[in-house]
């Protein structure tokens, strides 16, 4: 499964933004900040907001990984 919180601070880093630029957007503590990088999983509304800010969509990102595993469970299955 994919780490969103991982794959947010990734980006913003690429973006050259700081946690506390990411803060101020978001509206909480850079504390907060370095919480949603831990996260393996995140509120939707959440992430619809981190998405607008860093203008990308992290919810098709997820989606692929959704499928990507589906196609390697249905590769793996054994038929009788």
């Amino acid at each position: 499964m994919v780490n969103i919180g991982q794959i947010i601070k990734e980006e913003l880093d690429r973006q050259e933004r700081t946690v506390s630029w990411m803060a101020r957007k978001l509206n909480c503590t850079r504390a907060a900040v370095y919480r949603i990088f831990a996260k393996n999983s995140i509120d939707t509304q959440l992430l619809f907001n981190i998405s607008q800010i860093l203008q990308r969509d992290f919810f098709k990102e997820l989606s692929n990984d959704v499928q990507e595993k589906g196609r390697m469970n249905n590769d793996t299955q054994v038929y009788h």
